[in-house]
């Protein structure tokens, strides 16, 4: 179910409207012009927005005001040069204006691969097909290994894309109480329940999952357990096929792990009895990327140096993203950032690690709102961090953006020339 905007000619949205209807949306605009919509989006928070590529419609301010607020934007164009014109500014999603609604479902269901104004480029980190699964991981001790799951998971859905935010911690999820969601009934656990009896469908998925809404950056939310002593119920089968459907479902699943990664629990002499761990080590093998999180003070890259060396045995080290949460000098002194780099690169040979600093205030304020760093404090230097970190390792390029970083470049090369000379 997605929440519709329409903002096309008359006799297009008559023609469209019941079967939209008819499909499950919920149409929360109608018939307004282009300035009107702009003003509209943080008020009717669409999910997505059908509009016109006519010139009087459609333009790059439109798009980018979608763009900013994670909107799909899908244009209808009655004219090649209609298509043209929406194609110059970037956007690839556009339909005939005669399409039947069941042309349009794809698209307004999150089947299309990559947002409007993104181009078939792959990012640095590499090519990421529809359905890439990020396993946010990090050892005992609190790292931070929700806060960086939620808030990856808001930055990846503002960027345009549609995500699944799961919480698979066997000892106790914590991520509906960060967002502020009931948790009576544990999403993820009816999910693998679901799948345990083959009856995990999309109608299925739509119904248990809770959504987290902002006006800039929604995304679906399968809650974690109640309490640790329901930790059966994350069987390793279950947990694989639920992960499997949710991932067919969106564009991007995170899912926030447990913590440990210890076998001692399979020398039992019951090999048929359910693992405790089993959630956690299924998770890492079915994502396509782990993030570790640890902590920034002695005894969290301690502990981060040791989980790591066991989580290279689990997962390849090219899909393992190492992140050092909370640097301080007030716990490593000066040069706190030369320190983290210094240990990890001389005790696990590893030379890039994403750093994010300590922000208090910021994480504080999120936790009081039961917000993400997004909504809660979007100027705070963490908040930007995790951005920055999102787009370089988990997202596609823009080709506009491309282009403007080959002119900073340049620009800087021929400063550098001319101070030269």
């Amino acid at each position: 179910m997605a929440r519709l905007a329409f903002a096309v000619e008359p006799s297009v949205e008559d023609r469209l409207l019941a079967d939209a209807v008819e499909a499950g949306h919920v149409v929360v605009a109608r018939a307004m012009v282009r300035a009107e919509l702009i003003e509209a989006l943080d008020v009717v928070a669409p999910d997505v927005v059908l509009a016109g590529a006519g010139r009087a419609m459609l333009d790059a301010e439109l798009l980018e005001a979608c763009d900013l607020r994670g909107i799909r934007l899908v244009a209808l164009a009655a004219s090649d040069a209609e298509r043209s014109h929406a194609r110059a500014i970037g956007l690839h999603e556009v339909f005939d204006a005669g399409s039947a609604w069941a042309d349009l479902e794809a698209a307004v269901s999150g089947g299309v691969t990559l947002p409007s104004r993104v181009s078939g480029e792959a990012s640095r980190a590499g090519e990421h097909s529809n359905g890439a699964v990020i396993a946010v991981w990090g050892p005992g001790g609190a790292p931070g290994r929700t806060t960086i799951a939620v808030n990856l998971a808001a930055e990846i859905a503002a960027a345009g894309h549609r995500v699944a935010l799961i919480d698979a911690d066997p000892y106790g999820g914590a991520v509906a109480p960060t967002l502020g969601l009931l948790d009576e009934a544990p999403g993820f656990a009816s999910a693998c329940r679901l799948a345990g009896a083959d009856a995990l469908d999309r109608a299925e998925l739509e119904r248990i999952a809770q959504r987290y809404s902002s006006p800039r950056a929604s995304f679906d939310v399968f809650t974690g357990l109640v309490g640790p002593n329901r930790w059966p119920e994350l069987a390793r089968d279950r947990v694989g096929t639920a992960i499997a459907k949710i991932r067919e479902w969106v564009e991007y699943v995170v899912i926030d792990t447990g913590f440990s990664l210890e076998h001692d629990e399979e020398l039992t002499s019951d090999q048929f009895a359910p693992r405790r761990n089993a959630a956690t080590f299924t998770s890492l093998a079915k994502a396509d990327h782990v993030v570790a999180v640890g902590l920034a003070d002695p005894v969290g890259l301690s502990r981060l140096l040791r989980g790591h060396a066991e989580l290279v045995d689990l997962v390849d080290a090219d899909r393992i993203s190492v992140v050092v949460n909370r640097v301080r000098t007030s716990a490593l002194g000066i040069d706190a950032y030369g320190q983290v780099r210094q240990t990890m690169r001389r005790f696990s040979g590893l030379s890039e690690v994403t750093m994010l600093p300590h922000d208090g205030r910021a994480t504080d304020a999120a936790i009081l709102t039961a917000r993400t760093l997004r909504d809660a404090s979007p100027k705070s230097p963490l908040r930007a961090a995790v951005r920055e970190f999102a787009h370089e390792a988990f997202l596609p390029v823009p080709a506009a953006d491309e282009r403007r970083r080959r002119r900073v470049r340049r620009a800087r090369r021929s400063a550098v020339a001319a101070a030269a000379v």
